[in-house]
C-alpha cells in the first residue's frame, strides 16, 4: 500500500502538469471555447478519468491554467527584480521583452491574457477573478519599480500622480495595444505604446 502511494505521488503531479501544459498551448492558440476536453486529452495522450481526477470541470481546468501562467510570470518578474540595474532599466527591460515577444502574431508563448481576457470575463467568474489577480500582480510589480525609480533617481517623479496609477496606465495601454496588434495583424500599436512608455521613462 505504501509503495503504491509513493508511485502515485511520483506520477500524479507529472500527469497534472502535462495536462496543464497541453491545455495552455492549445488554448493560447485557439481560445478557451474552441478547445474541448476531448482535444486536450487526445493531444496529451491522457485518459478522460485522469482529467477529472484533477479537474472537476473545464472551467476549473481553465482557472488552473491561468494560475499556473501567472505563477511562471511572477518568476520572470522576480528575475528582472534581482538584476543589478536601476529601476528604470528594469521597467525598460520588462516592456522591451513584451514588445519583442508580442510582435508578428500570437503563438502559445505570447497571448494567453490577451486571448482570454475578453473571452472568459463574462462566461466564467472564477477565471475572471484569476485573470484579475494576475493583472494586479503585474501592476503591483510595476508600481514598486516606479517607486524604486523615484527613490534611486532613475525615473522623474511627476506631481500628483501615484505610482500605481502610472503602472495601470502603462499596463492598460500595453494590453490594449497587444489586442489591437492581433486584430490588425500589424506591429504599429505596439510600436506606439513602446514609444510612449520609453518617453515617459525618460529614455
Amino acid at each position: 500500500m505504501s509503495t503504491n502511494t509513493a508511485k502515485s505521488s511520483n506520477i500524479a503531479p507529472d500527469t497534472k502538469t502535462h495536462l496543464l501544459e497541453t491545455g495552455y498551448q492549445l488554448i493560447a492558440k485557439k481560445g478557451f471555447t474552441a478547445v474541448g476536453i476531448k482535444q486536450i486529452l487526445d493531444t496529451a495522450g491522457v485518459p478522460k478519468g485522469s482529467f477529472y481526477h484533477y479537474f472537476a470541470s473545464k472551467e476549473v481546468f481553465g482557472e488552473a491554467i491561468i494560475d499556473t501562467y501567472f505563477t511562471h510570470y511572477k518568476t520572470r518578474l522576480d528575475i528582472i527584480e534581482r538584476q543589478d540595474i536601476n529601476a528604470q532599466q528594469k521597467i525598460y527591460n520588462y516592456f522591451q521583452n513584451w514588445y519583442d515577444t508580442q510582435q508578428n502574431g500570437c503563438d502559445d508563448g505570447k497571448c494567453l491574457v490577451v486571448k482570454l481576457s475578453a473571452e472568459v470575463a463574462d462566461m466564467s467568474e472564477p477565471m475572471r477573478i484569476a485573470l484579475n489577480a494576475g493583472y494586479q500582480q503585474t501592476v503591483n510589480w510595476l508600481s514598486d519599480q516606479i517607486k524604486a525609480g523615484w527613490a534611486d533617481g532613475s525615473i522623474l517623479q511627476p506631481d500628483n500622480i501615484a505610482a500605481e496609477s502610472i503602472a495601470k496606465r502603462w499596463y492598460f495601454a500595453w494590453l490594449g495595444a497587444s489586442l489591437i496588434a492581433k486584430i490588425s495583424q500589424t506591429n504599429t500599436p505596439l510600436a506606439e505604446v513602446w514609444q510612449m512608455t520609453t518617453s515617459q521613462l525618460g529614455r
